[in-house]
């Protein structure tokens, strides 16, 4: 399975690293929104975690040029500090699988990408 991380915070792209890989997975893990951007269009993910609030670009329209200018259909798990209802439904709005409030835990979230890659 591989699995691409945005996230601009080095601390918690390492841990959701270094974690996610003990299960096997293969992981690109990038800081910012145009090489992720970049990344998700010209390679194939089984998932991708997401970062809301990155340098560049934010995560809801990255995720938003993903789905409609891009056509991919792979899971994407929003990943955030924001948790009003209105974050989440914006997220689910631009194409978000899935969404969890930071902090987390990184079982959670291992049990989140495992449902969201699980083949039909």
């Amino acid at each position: 399975m591989n699995i691409l991380i945005i996230e601009d915070n080095q601390d918690i792209a390492s841990n959701i690293y270094d974690y996610l890989e003990t299960f096997g997975y293969t992981i690109d893990a990038v800081g910012d929104g145009t090489t992720g951007l970049h990344l998700a269009i010209t390679k194939d993910y089984d998932a991708i975690i997401l970062d809301l609030e990155l340098p560049d670009i934010d995560g809801v329209d990255l995720c938003r040029r993903l789905r409609q200018d891009a056509q991919r259909t792979m899971p994407v798990l929003m990943l955030t500090a924001r948790n009003s209802l209105e974050n989440v439904l914006e997220a689910f709005n631009a194409g978000a699988d899935d969404y969890l409030t930071k902090p987390f835990s990184l079982r959670e979230l291992a049990a989140r990408v495992k449902v969201l890659t699980k083949p039909l």
